[in-house]
């Protein structure tokens, strides 16, 4: 590792900063669909500490409250977060080789949306350390948050909750600036990424298709056409740093 274990820990923390606070609003909307499927603030709580996953959650909140069958509910669940199996795949590739199956574990369960984007954007390798780091800010947010959620989102108004949830969008905006600035190859994926998106949104029969299924979709999509376009030889990462 390039850089120690202390040091990389401190700089997860300090990026998952952002990320905590966003969640912390975020789940309040969480938790207000886990208050309507009749969930407590504790069990709401444990949910999301357990599980890290906004989509899915909500998903299965949706399904306990429509009293689906497990079959059903585990169907819902596997699609909409298939999409973390696509950025686990990424993020083997930034881990050392030998690094060991514990912290691969460890690491599995941490990947979210916003930390698998700060952490694919470290240089070089990515030390474990740097991820628990913003785990051990962004878990907590997530967890307070809905739990909160349950006992207080009904009284604050729908405007505030919402507003309160735009910082996610301002933190992936600071994620994809950066990179997309060095690199023009970058900045054309990310702009087409953002047209094709908005127009699955549009179109009646893509927009039918459950969102995480239309997120793993357009990624393979783009990112195989990128790396049979654009192809990266080993040393790139290398070369960034």
């Amino acid at each position: 590792m390039t850089k120690t274990n202390r040091l990389a820990f401190r700089e997860g923390v300090r990026d998952g900063i952002p990320i905590a606070l966003g969640y912390f609003a975020v789940a309040f909307t969480l938790g207000i669909a886990a208050k309507d499927a009749g969930f407590s603030a504790f069990q709401s709580a444990v949910v999301s500490l357990t599980n890290l996953a906004s989509a899915g959650e909500k998903a299965g909140f949706n399904m306990v409250e429509a009293r689906a069958s497990y079959l059903e509910m585990a169907l819902m669940i596997l699609v909409v977060n298939a999409r973390y199996m696509l950025m686990s795949s990424a993020l083997s590739q930034k881990v050392e080789p030998e690094l060991a199956m514990g912290h691969r574990l460890l690491m599995s369960y941490g990947i979210t949306d916003e930390i698998f984007g700060i952490c694919i954007a470290v240089r070089d390798k990515l030390n474990p350390r740097y991820l628990y780091g913003a785990l051990s800010v962004a878990a907590p947010g997530w967890t307070i948050g809905t739990f909160l959620g349950v006992l207080m989102g009904n009284i604050l108004p729908g405007n505030v909750v919402s507003a309160l949830s735009v910082g996610l969008y301002g933190m992936f905006i600071a994620i994809i600036v950066p990179p997309a600035r060095k690199n023009k190859v970058i900045l054309v994926l990310v702009i087409i990424s953002m047209i094709l998106s908005a127009a699955c949104e549009i179109v009646t029969f893509v927009s039918v298709i459950p969102a995480g299924t239309r997120i793993i979709i357009l990624t393979v999509l783009i990112s195989a056409v990128a790396a049979m376009l654009f192809p990266v030889d080993d040393d790139w990462g290398r070369q960034e740093g």
